[in-house]
């Protein structure tokens, strides 16, 4: 009988991609490594609106974390260029910010987490948003 390939409990999940648009490197990096350690999806850091666009070119993401206030182009207006993307209308967000017009985005019924946020809340909610 031939030997089965040992199996690791991530293999039984999907795995998706993040795309974290965070202007605050420390910040970023420490939410790409939170996503790496305890969950099964794989995160990447964009620092600013003009990169994401640029990952998107070469990946598409299975969700987008944003930063609502961007330097060049804030977290709102990357949305607004991303869900026009071909491929990418149906993406799931959730921004997070100190400093936000909840008005806005509860207009427009997105998702956001303000900051400071505990890292627990923010993992939970992304795999609420993914497991949709």
């Amino acid at each position: 009988m031939p030997n089965k390939p040992a199996t690791t409990p991530d293999e039984s999940v999907a795995k998706k991609s993040i795309l974290i648009v965070e202007d605050d490197t420390d910040i970023g990096e420490f939410i790409v490594h939170a996503f790496q350690q305890e969950t099964p999806y794989h995160a990447f850091l964009a620092e600013d609106a003009f990169k994401a666009l640029d990952v998107i070119k070469k990946s598409k993401p299975g969700m987008f974390l944003l930063d609502y206030q961007l330097p060049g182009m804030d977290g709102l207006e990357l949305y607004n260029l991303l869900h026009t993307t071909e491929g990418l209308e149906d993406t799931p967000v959730l921004f997070m910010s100190a400093n936000f017009s909840e008005k806005e985005l509860d207009r427009l019924r997105l998702p956001y987490i303000e900051k400071p946020f505990e890292l627990d809340d923010l993992l939970k909610e992304v795999d609420n948003i993914l497991n949709r």
